[in-house]
């Protein structure tokens, strides 16, 4: 699974995609935009990397944040809903999660929560990833890619 497949998908479909993400900061949109093509069917992004912006840009929950923190499950959710609603995308996808060198907001490194909202409803899945800083990022960025193609089935 690639972007490329992604964005082949998406496109073939008609369909708009945006992203929301945290932990990694623009690897998900990066990735969607290195693909010819892409702008056919990517709206935009927000890159939330400060607690704050998730709730100013995303409109999640200001409550939420203040007592669960930016990794949890929930906060993905209205991450995805925040985005998609700001981008006017059909699908939208969101990043939250802890890739070390700590752990953040309680939770262990390598913690990632992956949410997926679109027409029909929002999921959100829960990953523990293992590796460098690096690593976990990436994994976070495939899951996040496999998330948006999984929502088309």
């Amino acid at each position: 699974m690639t972007a490329q497949d992604v964005v082949a998908a998406y496109v073939s479909r008609g369909l708009t995609v945006a992203t929301a993400e945290s932990l990694t900061a623009g690897l998900v949109a990066a990735s969607l935009a290195d693909v010819p093509g892409a702008s056919s069917t990517l709206r935009g992004g927000v890159v939330s990397y400060a607690t704050e912006l998730k709730s100013t840009l995303l409109g999640v929950s200001e409550a939420l944040l203040s007592e669960s923190g930016s990794v949890d499950p929930e906060v993905a959710r209205q991450m995805a809903l925040g985005a998609r609603a700001a981008c006017g995308a059909d699908y939208a996808v969101s990043t939250t999660g802890a890739a070390g060198p700590e752990p953040h907001d309680g939770k262990p490194v390598g913690t990632v929560f992956v949410g997926i909202a679109g027409p029909d409803g929002t999921d959100v899945r829960e990953y523990l990833f293992s590796g460098a800083r690096a690593e976990i990022r990436e994994a976070a960025r495939d899951a996040a890619l496999s998330a948006l193609l999984e929502a088309l089935s």
